[in-house]
């Protein structure tokens, strides 16, 4: 086993808030690019955006009925119903040219616009048409008119820069007028497994291989982070060819999956310690602990552990930050973004290691029930299949079932 001779200093065993820091002082700013509302979903808005329109454009109906005055149905029931004269009918879309006058009432639809002289609205349930007349049997309401601008008002911000731009936010984007969004660029993140035991998956395998499980679940986390996965050829254990292999790249972020930890090929760490610059190399968390963040001339690297379940949950609260930093969204980071629940099994402990172990949970009562997925090995991979959180142990700690405890949501 070899150790590592680093070039100049770099910061090791800090807390995964510290590495979430520097992670986040390196990440760049991206420009901005324009798309159609229909490839918008999950992008980041690059600027904030006013409504072009009053929404709705007009007073208008809340439901289908009649439009009329409201003073001209005081005291209609089931038993005295009162009758109107049918003037019009205005579909949505449309609008009536008259004026409703009094004992007067135009049939009306949702969204239609409201008519002048009118002020209520009465539900068709609530009525009986009666040739050119209308039977009210309950008094029409100025509740179901929508006002003008009563959802959004033109030159009124509504749309955020930093926003994530769900199916609601793009809904109001439309409604607002944009057929077109200014989003910020994607980042490119590249993802480089490495190690001569690893074996691209269908292909033929022997005894100590492994499948590059890795690679394809980095790649749909970076993804769902907002970035643009690149999955790069497998590079086998030889400083050369890894060198080679980075020397060529262009991207925003390189993430390698093994070669960081202590042993002797762990040669993503040598490069980096050798021929780059080492911002840090080892968090104070379990599993993951090996990380390394630091740059390969141009190229920001973070290293992340071979073991499945290290590389998945560093990528999931350090790599995510640099990508959130680099899209400038306002979204909360998973290891900000926590629940309570109530442990039902002990989760315990990694000493000063802040630990996240895997659990499934039920809700009863109004809150979270955490339970231990079973065994915590970072190699287990099927246990993330299961877990429905990340349980929060912080250092020097044990939780014990019955304790509270913090939850990170998978």
């Amino acid at each position: 086993m070899s150790a590592p001779h680093p070039k100049g200093s770099f910061r090791s065993q800090i807390s995964v808030r510290e590495a979430i820091a520097v992670l986040q002082t390196h990440a760049p700013t991206l420009g901005a690019e324009t798309v159609p509302l229909t490839a918008a979903a999950d992008r980041v808005l690059a600027e904030d955006l006013a409504s072009r329109v009053d929404h709705p454009s007009c007073d208008n109906s809340a439901l289908d009925g009649y439009a009329c005055r409201a003073a001209d149905t005081l005291g209609a029931s089931a038993d005295a119903p009162v009758t109107l004269r049918l003037v019009g009918d205005v579909p949505a879309g449309s609008v009536f040219d008259g004026t409703v006058g009094p004992g007067e009432a135009v049939g009306i639809y949702t969204g239609a616009p409201l008519p002048r002289g009118a002020d209520a609205i009465i539900g068709v349930e609530f009525t009986r048409a009666l040739g050119g007349e209308v039977a009210l049997t309950k008094p029409a309401s100025g509740d179901d008119v929508r006002p003008r601008a009563q959802d959004l008002r033109a030159g009124e911000v509504y749309l955020k820069r930093g926003q994530k731009l769900s199916p609601a936010a793009l809904g109001v984007a439309a409604a607002m007028g944009y057929a077109e969004l200014p989003v910020v660029q994607k980042p490119k993140v590249g993802i480089l497994a490495t190690g001569d035991e690893v074996v691209e998956p269908g292909r033929p395998i022997r005894e100590g291989q492994v499948y590059n499980a890795n690679g394809y679940a980095l790649a749909a986390l970076v993804a769902r982070a907002g970035g643009e996965a690149v999955l790069l050829p497998h590079v086998r254990d030889d400083l050369g060819a890894l060198e080679a292999a980075l020397g060529r790249l262009e991207l925003d972020l390189l993430l390698t999956s093994g070669g960081v930890s202590m042993g002797r090929y762990d040669l993503v760490r040598d490069l980096l310690f050798e021929r780059g610059r080492v911002h840090f190399w080892k968090v104070a968390m379990k599993p993951g602990g090996p990380a390394l963040f630091g740059h390969y001339g141009e190229l920001p690297v973070l290293g992340l552990p071979g073991n499945p379940v290290s590389s998945l949950v560093v990528f999931e609260l350090l790599g995510r930050a640099w990508l959130q930093r680099a899209l400038g969204s306002l979204s909360r980071l998973p290891y900000d973004a926590r629940v309570t629940g109530v442990a039902e099994t002990p989760f315990r402990g990694s000493g000063f290691k802040e630990t996240f172990a895997r659990a499934t949970l039920t809700f009863e009562n109004g809150g979270y029930r955490a339970r231990s997925t079973g065994n915590q090995s970072s190699g287990v991979l099927r246990s993330l299949l299961v877990a429905d959180a990340l349980a929060v142990v912080p250092p020097h700690t044990d939780i014990l079932a019955g304790e509270r405890l913090e939850l990170i949501m998978l």
